[in-house]
């Protein structure tokens, strides 16, 4: 029994699928394939059910999953046990990032590439995804750290988060919207700024340049994120609450194709009222909501007790650090106050395994 045999078998599992878990082990799948079935001679029963769509385990490989996870486990606890004594840092780490996330002030790839450069031995996966699904994933495991957009006001069980972003929502709509006529000058827009002086550019600092009650987007056509997304739950909340259901006509992933759809005529695009600078670009109107108006919410996620292996446990220092400072929002009273907790204690990338880093604030779903 060899440990790459357990290896391919884990990997088979979690991905349910042969070439999947070829792709993610950068190995042929034939290879994968033969490996298994050495395993599963050597044994004498059959690990996987290869007759439906997906693979799945059979009665004996359940009982098996178990035990092969602590073997590959107590491996990498060897291989990092040794490396803490020569200060190198090895391993994986899994991130999941919101699509649109690395448009806002922070630059998520120069960390990444940075974090490589320092740490050459540790590979690095990255994967974008809904925000529901990656906070599922968080919590179970299969990523260590998430950035992604919040929904609620505290995190699901077993994960924390940081909130990096909290912007009012606004209307991104074509200069001959209705929304524009109806609109009425922002007496203060969250930032202790009024409306915008004439020749001043639209979109600057994210002031609006009008406000509209949410009810205005009533049977309205409208352009959102998918299902799955925080923006996307909080807009159908929000909706909810004001007493109509968001009829939502357009619905992408990409940020920048929210706009190109908004400037083209085909409805109000919801999107945090920074995305404003991009809206200027293309000429359209930026239209905020009067109080209480939803929130878009960006937080950096990970499981509440730390990532699992040192690697992650320093990338995550790493990250937090480059992340700018949330300023704290104004209070919603329809909104119920949030949990908060101080963060797990992470190790340095630099400091042995005893050293501690001070505590900061967060929200945790613990």
């Amino acid at each position: 029994m060899e440990l790459r045999q357990l290896r391919y078998f884990l990997t088979v599992v979690e991905e349910a699928n042969f070439t999947r878990a070829a792709a993610a082990l950068h190995v042929a799948q034939p290879g994968v394939s033969a490996q298994i079935r050495q395993l599963e001679r050597e044994l004498g029963q059959r690990l996987l059910d290869r007759s439906g769509r997906s693979v799945t385990v059979t009665e004996a490989g359940a009982a098996v999953l178990p035990y092969a996870r602590a073997a590959l486990a107590a491996v990498d606890g060897i291989r990092q046990t040794a490396d803490e004594f020569t200060g190198l840092l090895r391993g994986r780490v899994t991130i999941g990032l919101v699509s649109g996330a690395a448009t806002h002030e922070y630059d998520v790839a120069s960390v990444l590439a940075d974090f490589h450069d320092a740490h050459p031995h540790v590979e690095m996966a990255l994967t974008e995804d809904t925000s529901d699904r990656m906070l599922a994933a968080v919590r179970e495991g299969r990523l260590d750290i998430a950035l992604a957009g919040l929904a609620d006001d505290t995190p699901p069980q077993g994960v924390s988060w940081q909130v990096v972003v909290d912007e009012p929502l606004a209307a991104l709509v074509a200069p001959d919207d209705p929304l524009v006529a109806r609109a009425v000058p922002p007496p203060d827009y969250g930032n202790g700024r009024g409306s915008r002086s004439e020749g001043e550019d639209s979109g600057d600092a994210g002031t609006p340049d009008g406000i509209v009650p949410l009810t205005a987007l009533a049977d309205r056509p409208l352009i959102s994120l998918p299902r799955g997304t925080g923006l996307r739950a909080v807009l159908e909340r929000a909706c909810t609450r004001a007493g109509f259901t968001p009829q939502v006509a357009f619905e992408a992933a990409s940020p920048q194709l929210l706009v190109q759809l908004a400037a083209r005529g085909l409805g109000a695009a919801v999107f945090p009222a920074p995305g404003a600078r991009i809206a200027a670009a293309r000429g359209l109107r930026v239209i905020g909501f009067e109080e209480p108006c939803p929130r878009g919410r960006i937080g950096l996620a990970w499981r509440t007790d730390g990532p699992a292996g040192p690697a992650a446990r320093a990338f995550l220092t790493r990250l937090r650090a480059a992340l700018p400072v949330h300023a704290e929002a104004p209070p919603d009273p329809s909104r119920p106050a949030a949990r908060v907790r101080a963060v797990p204690h992470l190790v340095s990338e630099s400091s042995p395994p005893s050293t501690r880093l001070p505590d900061h604030r967060e929200h945790s779903g613990s």
